[in-house]
């Protein structure tokens, strides 16, 4: 066999040697094929890539190179196919490039502007004119604002219409920023579908109160509301300050200052007089000259080096009176300091020291003010007259069936005597309860009142109808709980009681899920029933994680629990429409990502009241004893551990490692420093109900019990700037 081989015809040589030279050709044009499509593919990829054209896919099939994917409109479309030829030749392309279908024409958005003031009201936006049956269209809405307005001053109407259906939540937007209209005379509202934001002024900050109380009790659950009421100075008239110094200490029974930096002045030279503790100066509109506190703060001064006494401005009189004690030399010394340095346009009358005991004659009238309402007033008046206008007086302020008479008269009172009857009837009318003197020589005005501006108010009624000189004195307390306004709670108050829930319990997820864990229940549901009590808060609910695992993987982790813990607040009857869930992921770390600790003060969630302000906790709370974290701060360090059985001891947390946020903790925080109104009473005095005892001897205590309270300051610069309820850290859990 092997020699039969070697003598094959040389023809059959030849062909077996074509035949492997054929193959191997093949084989090298085809592995040729396959690097020039590779090599086309890699160029028109990175082409395409640094172009941002990334949805071209391309396809090489030998020497063609055919082209796929849905360009965004003809232009992208044709920017690619350019690309592509000037890398390869343009036969070589297959077009299989599509136009994505032109987009729908959206819905516009409807919005509306309401305008009112003294001068009417304009109604401004764009409004759908395809609605529901019974519902709001351009027409009902002027003629609805047409009724808050005078016939000769019908609205203006700038209403434009579109023919598109009415959005979800539109109508009970309309009807809502109807309601703000109706209740707000100075005001911008603007209406959306599902919001309403309000831009109101009012008089007051008690009326500021009242509108929104009034708008959060009338907001349609599916309407977002976003109210901003400010409340300017308010007025003062007469402009009246009264600093009295007698056995019972230095206190202002009114002040009022025209800017800050009097009522500094002031405060300062009330101190230095010997007033202890802050007190209450309202800073506000009608001063008669810029030389106000100059003028004040030099007579308290004054007043200050004779002793006791006291100094009563209202507007430009200036009543300078000696006390109990003070001899009629020192009197004259203190009365020719104050005239030299006082300035022209201020009126001075002195009442001097009295030179003997004044005799107490049955010259009186007396009226009681009980709890219930009912009035009871005794004593003596000049007439019939002026019997007849003091009880009708007394009805149209007290009720007619609760006021009770038994004076008698007395034609010989002193001048003036009706005026100072009614001045002090319509001073006791601004108390709950109280008692009112009149005399010869003075009039004494005590009781108690639900209102912080009583005082001052009850001190300019009497300052301006009694007239300059004459003798007054104002002892009245306030109680909290008689203010109804104090009766509202506050945002502030509100993320109070969740607080202290939050100090005792947690709300603990499932590790490495968004599943709020079965024992949480009772607490979610005790802060259930904090948040129906109040109104709907402005409140962001922030989640955090540290930066273990992916970026994208912690922000949605992190949204997950932010959200499922509003859901679950929902599902409890809560009010979440002002509510939003923020999950911001690794991105804002409080703590060293490195340690374990760290990171375990990094997976957090954070209540945030967006628009109110969060007040420090009073002394004594679990809160205080911990500092509250602040998510802006990357340096700040968490509070891993504290004192055993104290209520800022760290909560057994039953999270894992890798758990990006164990539970929800919420800092405390303090009502009383929500907007320095409403404030308990800091600081009392007893009024003495007989005179000051000689030096180095026990005053004796006081016969009715009245108290003179000072006040801490509610004025303006007292406002504070929004903060934030931090989160509480703990360390994990062994198990």
């Amino acid at each position: 066999m092997p020699k039969r081989l070697l003598t094959l015809p040389r023809a059959v040589l030849g062909a077996l040697a074509f035949a492997l030279a054929g193959l191997l050709m093949i084989g090298i044009a085809f592995c040729t094929v396959l690097v020039i499509e590779n090599r086309t593919e890699t160029v028109l990829g990175e082409g395409l890539t640094e172009s941002r054209m990334d949805w071209v896919s391309v396809a090489t099939d030998g020497m063609q190179v055919a082209l796929t994917g849905t360009a965004p409109n003809e232009a992208a479309r044709f920017r690619a196919l350019n690309l592509v030829g000037s890398l390869v030749d343009a036969s070589r392309i297959r077009d299989g490039l599509e136009v994505a279908p032109t987009t729908a024409i959206e819905a516009p958005r409807f919005s509306v502007e309401m305008l009112r003031n003294d001068d009417g009201i304009q109604l401004i936006g764009l409004i759908p004119a395809i609605i529901e049956e019974g519902a709001l269209d351009a027409d009902g809405l002027v003629a609805a604002a047409n009724g808050f307005t005078a016939e000769d001053s019908p609205p203006a109407n700038m209403l434009q219409t579109a023919n598109w259906p009415a959005p979800e939540s539109w109508d009970a937007s309309l009807r809502f920023g109807l309601d703000a209209l109706s209740l707000l005379k100075r005001s911008k509202i603007s209406v959306s579908a599902g919001e309403v934001r309000v831009t109101a002024i009012a008089d007051s900050p008690a009326e500021k109160r009242r509108f929104e109380a009034e708008l959060s009790k009338r907001k349609p659950a599916s309407v977002r509301l976003d109210a901003a009421i400010s409340a300017p100075r308010p007025v003062i008239t007469p402009f009246t300050l009264r600093f009295v110094i007698d056995g019972s200490g230095a206190r202002f029974d009114a002040c009022s200052a025209d800017t800050e930096r009097a009522r500094s002045l002031i405060l300062a030279a009330a101190g230095a007089a010997g007033m202890e503790g802050p007190a209450i100066c309202t800073v506000g509109l009608g001063t008669p000259t810029p030389r106000w506190s100059e003028a004040a703060a030099l007579a308290i001064r004054t007043l200050g080096a004779m002793g006791q006494g006291s100094v009563t401005f209202s507007d430009a009189d200036i009543t300078f009176e000696a006390g109990e004690g003070v001899t009629q030399a020192g009197f004259d010394n203190a009365l020719g300091d104050l005239r030299a340095a006082l300035p022209d346009v201020f009126s001075l009358q002195p009442v001097p020291p009295a030179t003997e005991t004044l005799i107490r004659g049955p010259e009186e009238f007396t009226a009681r003010l009980q709890a219930g309402g009912r009035a009871e007033l005794r004593g003596r008046l000049v007439d019939e007259v002026q019997q007849a206008a003091v009880d009708a007086y007394a009805r149209a302020s007290f009720g007619a069936a609760n006021v009770y008479v038994a004076t008698l008269l007395d034609p010989n009172l002193p001048d003036g005597w009706p005026t100072r009857v009614l001045a002090g009837l319509e001073s006791l009318s601004m108390l709950s309860e109280g008692t009112l003197v009149v005399r010869a020589d003075t009039v004494e005005l005590r009781g108690v009142t639900g209102s912080q501006d009583a005082r001052a108010g009850i001190t300019r009624i009497l300052s301006s109808k009694l007239g300059q000189g004459q003798n007054f004195r104002v002892e009245v307390t306030y109680d909290k709980k008689r203010d109804p306004l104090a009766a509202l709670p506050t945002p502030a108050e509100c993320a109070a009681d969740v607080a202290a829930i939050m100090v005792k319990a947690k709300i603990a997820f499932t590790p490495g899920s968004a599943e709020i864990a079965s024992e949480a229940g009772p607490v979610l549901n005790e802060i259930a029933e904090v948040l129906k009590r109040c109104p709907a808060l402005a409140m962001e609910i922030a989640g955090h994680t540290d930066s273990q695992g992916s970026e994208s993987g912690n922000a949605a982790l992190s949204q997950a629990r932010a959200e499922a813990v509003m859901m679950a607040l929902q599902g409890r009857r809560v009010d979440i429409s002002n509510m939003t869930a923020v999950g911001y992921g690794e991105s804002t770390p409080i703590a060293d990502n490195a340690t374990e600790a760290g990171r375990e003060a990094n997976r957090r969630i954070e209540f945030r009241l967006t628009g109110e302000v969060t007040p420090t906790p009073p002394a004594g709370t679990a809160a205080e004893a911990s500092p509250v974290a602040t998510p802006q701060s990357a340096s700040a360090e968490p509070t891993t551990e504290a004192a055993p059985g104290s209520a800022a001891a760290p909560l057994d947390s039953g999270s894992e490692p890798g758990d990006e946020m164990d539970d929800v903790v919420l800092g405390s925080i303090d009502p009383d420093e929500a907007d320095g109104q409403g404030e308990e009473p800091i600081a009392a005095e007893t009024a003495p109900a007989t005179p000051a005892p000689a030096a180095g001897t026990a005053a004796p205590p006081p016969s009715d019990g009245a108290a003179t309270i000072l006040y801490p300051y509610d004025g303006p610069s007292l406002a504070p700037e929004d903060q934030t309820i931090r989160p509480r850290t703990r360390p994990a859990s062994a198990d």
